[in-house]
């Protein structure tokens, strides 16, 4: 999704467009959560910019999509660019080490009554 927002209508509640833009935009993040991930992927994930407009955009996370929302429009802009792009994602683990410490301490399983 790439959109331009306006957030000042005439006749609106600027507080309650920026909500209205805010759900759509989560709105489209879950239904593009719900799509069938291609085969040898994980998850979805998702690219986005938020900015007064597309030039000015700044890369962000999702999770901080919202906010950068939320800063434009108290800044008075008139419109919010949002991209925010899907793309598969596969999942990278965390290799699990434990130290010498930690399985020193443990008991054997034997021990435990």
């Amino acid at each position: 999704m790439k959109k331009s927002f306006p957030l000042q209508v005439e006749g609106k509640n600027p507080d309650r467009i920026l909500e209205a833009v805010k759900h759509e935009v989560r709105k489209y993040a879950r239904r593009e959560g719900r799509k069938a991930v291609p085969a040898g992927f994980d998850y979805w994930d998702f690219d986005c910019k938020v900015g007064a407009n597309a030039e000015v955009a700044e890369v962000a996370t999702f999770a901080q999509v919202v906010p950068l929302m939320d800063a434009v429009a108290k800044t008075g802009a008139a419109a919010c660019y949002v991209e925010v792009l899907s793309k598969p994602v596969v999942r990278v683990r965390k290799p699990q080490t434990l130290d010498s410490a930690t399985t020193e301490t443990l008991p054997a399983p034997d021990d435990i009554a």
